[in-house]
């Protein structure tokens, strides 16, 4: 079962604080992406030091070979709908939009619900009957 990202790639307004992260320090939100994924932090950095920094001007000359992994990963792990031709493009062209989708789509995976153990007082209430004498 497929599904879709849980924010398009130009929805920078559905969570301003990703969004001022990646614009006043897009290799951070990288890194911390990387870290949130369960990868090295430093793993983004292979972009800035290889010729993809051209790509984070506009200019795709080659694609950002950290960034291209950890989008596929991430879309490959949560099963959402795209494609490798589309993940090249993405992470060759846009590139800041494409760290703060994969920054927004953790933010939502990795927020758990909590939990609620009701076993506990039920198996209290059992203990106390069984004390006083009544189970």
């Amino acid at each position: 079962m497929s599904e879709n990202w849980n924010s398009d790639l130009l929805s920078c307004c559905d969570d301003m604080k990703s969004c001022c992260y990646g614009l006043w320090c897009c290799p951070c939100l990288a890194c911390t992406v990387s870290g949130l994924f369960g990868q090295n932090r430093c793993l983004p950095l292979c972009d800035i030091c290889s010729p993809a920094v051209m790509s984070a001007f506009g200019i795709p000359l080659c694609v950002p070979p950290a960034g291209l992994a950890l989008r596929v990963g991430i879309r490959q792990k949560y099963e959402i709908k795209g494609s490798l031709c589309k993940d090249i493009a993405t992470s060759c062209i846009c590139v800041w939009c494409s760290w703060c989708q994969l920054h927004r789509e953790l933010k939502y995976r990795n927020h758990t619900p909590a939990v609620v153990n009701q076993s506990f007082s039920t198996t209290f209430s059992t203990n106390m009957l069984c004390a006083n004498g009544e189970g």
